[in-house]
């Protein structure tokens, strides 16, 4: 028995969103809205998501000791996540400043702060955290090494799985471990590097699965998702919906998706599931605020 269903290494930012009729072109300046200062982070924010969905989540993340770092252990608290692997201090809490257009699309800048300073000595001391839970997903707004000290932690009977986020070429001892590695048209493009092959996302992903992967999953935003494994590779259908703000969507896919593997459904299964969790999120304003309850997902 587990004690967590997932446990996210990971990110927490304060998101300081202006919405703009567009985005400025260099050496240009638009008015934007009011600020609106939200907590988030890749990390924080699947956390969240994970726990609104009904799962036994844990937060492995640094924070500084200043007001955003308390709205963002705050807002963990509420919706439920274990919070006892979030350490405090050594830099202020990391930001991100982001900017929304009236389509619902997002441009962001982030400032790591207290991110970079996840070290991998911190993963070995959080070893009972990650022994403790069936699912641990990652993303890389902390420090690559950090991410491959969590590799070389993993239990025996635990599921990685990583959003390489923003993206960059992937070590082999970390790509292996992905199960899956779930990576947008972007970061696909990113970690394939002169390997790409063809212009189709099947390609993509075939050609992912070939560098290691146990699985891969290739989100395609109002297209949809795929899925990639020793199965063959499964389109998965989107969801309409009138998007608001995608901000945090591909954060509430990630966790929705490592939860439902956790839980024992088959790949596509448990992508079609996050595609409608990340569809919800879109509808609404923000990053975790906009994160569905399960009953909201079912009624979707």
């Amino acid at each position: 028995m587990y004690d967590y269903d997932l446990l996210v290494v990971g990110s927490a930012n304060a998101d300081l969103v202006i919405s703009v009729e567009r985005r400025p072109g260099a050496g240009e300046t638009v008015l934007g809205s009011d600020l609106a200062v939200h907590p988030g982070g890749k990390g924080a924010n699947q956390a969240v998501a994970a726990a609104r969905l009904g799962a036994r989540t844990a937060l492995l993340a640094r924070v500084g000791d200043d007001t955003h770092g308390r709205l963002l252990l705050d807002s963990q608290r509420t919706a439920g996540v274990d919070t006892a692997g979030v350490l405090v201090g050594g830099a202020p809490t990391g930001v991100a400043l982001i900017t929304v257009d009236p389509s619902g699309d997002n441009s962001i800048v982030v400032s790591p702060g207290a991110n970079g300073q996840l070290t991998p000595a911190d993963v070995r001391a959080a070893g009972g955290l990650l022994g403790a839970s069936r699912v641990i997903s990652a993303q890389l707004e902390i420090p690559l090494e950090t991410v491959v000290e969590v590799v070389r932690n993993l239990s025996p009977d635990s599921r990685f799985v990583l959003n390489p986020s923003p993206p960059r070429p992937l070590p082999k001892e970390v790509l292996a471990a992905c199960d899956p590695l779930i990576v947008n048209e972007h970061e696909a493009q990113v970690i394939l590097g002169e390997d790409q092959t063809g212009e189709q996302p099947e390609d993509w992903a075939r050609a992912l699965l070939a560098q290691g992967p146990r699985s891969v999953v290739v989100t395609l935003g109002a297209q949809g998702a795929l899925t990639a494994d020793a199965h063959g590779v499964t389109r998965v259908p989107s969801v309409k919906v009138a998007a608001v703000d995608t901000t945090g969507a591909g954060d509430a896919f990630t966790a929705a998706l490592a939860w439902k593997l956790g839980a024992g459904s088959a790949l596509p299964e448990a992508a079609a599931y996050a595609a409608r969790v990340g569809a919800a999120a879109v509808t609404k304003q923000g990053a975790q605020e906009s994160y569905p309850t399960a009953p909201e997902v079912e009624a979707l």
